[in-house]
């Protein structure tokens, strides 16, 4: 019998997906993320920037409003059609690439590289995860910046909740969640009813403190890491909303 796939490489999770992670409040939200990650990382204009793991292109998009040279990095295919397909309607010029980021790597081509929206940890060999911002450095020009967000060991200690719902344009979600493997992991367990129609999912993906996160960073080759609470480079403390790090080569 074989193996089914990985969660992360499974089609059919990923375009069901879409209505719980695309909704409108995001798409509203992504011009002052966007302009938040500007600012955070001081991106001169015109400059190339990676939106890895770029999903339906809502930053990669907002970026090419604003005049960047952006290559959006995906490894659905559906999600990357739908982005080309708005970028052709606004005359915006992106390049789109179906990829893994555990196998992309485009030497020196960038000046930044984001990845947003805890688009990082799904694989169960650390050293994967360890391959991908390999993969970033070799992707950067000298001096190149790259700036990760997710959700922070220590903010999910303050937040967790074993079982949790809500509602979004007409969407119910219901989630499930269970830490593992002495807090190095998370294993959550999605219902999804839409329109009468019930989805179950399983997601799995490694948790990084601040502190493992930087160590990662720095053991890839980053000079310089820095640690913030949100995107606009408040402090990671009690309060911090999220967990981003933006990692200078």
């Amino acid at each position: 019998m074989e193996n089914e796939l990985p969660w992360h490489d499974d089609d059919n999770l990923w375009q069901s997906l879409a209505p719980a992670l695309f909704t409108q409040q995001r798409w509203a939200d992504t011009p002052v993320e966007v302009e938040q990650v500007i600012s955070t990382l001081d991106i001169e204009a015109g400059a190339h920037i990676l939106d890895l793991c770029c999903g339906v292109g809502r930053h990669s998009l907002e970026l090419a409003r604003r005049g960047f040279k952006v290559t959006g990095v995906d490894r659905t295919q559906a999600y990357l059609d739908s982005a080309s397909h708005q970028a052709e309607q606004e005359g915006l010029v992106v390049e789109f690439i179906q990829d893994d980021m555990r196998t992309y790597r485009s030497l020196g081509a960038f000046d930044a590289v984001i990845n947003l929206f805890t688009s990082f940890g799904y694989f169960e060999d650390p050293e994967e995860d360890r391959r991908v911002v390999m993969n970033v450095y070799h992707s950067l020009k000298p001096g190149g910046a790259f700036l990760l967000q997710m959700i922070g060991k220590e903010i999910l200690a303050r937040i967790y909740r074993e079982r949790d719902w809500y509602e979004e344009e007409g969407v119910l979600v219901l989630q499930e969640r269970e830490l593992a493997r002495n807090w190095g992991w998370i294993e959550n367990r999605w219902i999804i009813i839409d329109q009468g129609r019930r989805t179950d999912f399983y997601l799995a993906h490694r948790i990084y403190s601040a502190m493992e996160l930087t160590s990662l960073l720095s053991g890839c080759g980053f000079a310089q890491v820095a640690v913030y609470g949100d995107l606009e480079g408040s402090l990671y403390d009690h309060q911090a909303r999220m967990l981003v790090a933006v990692a200078h080569k």
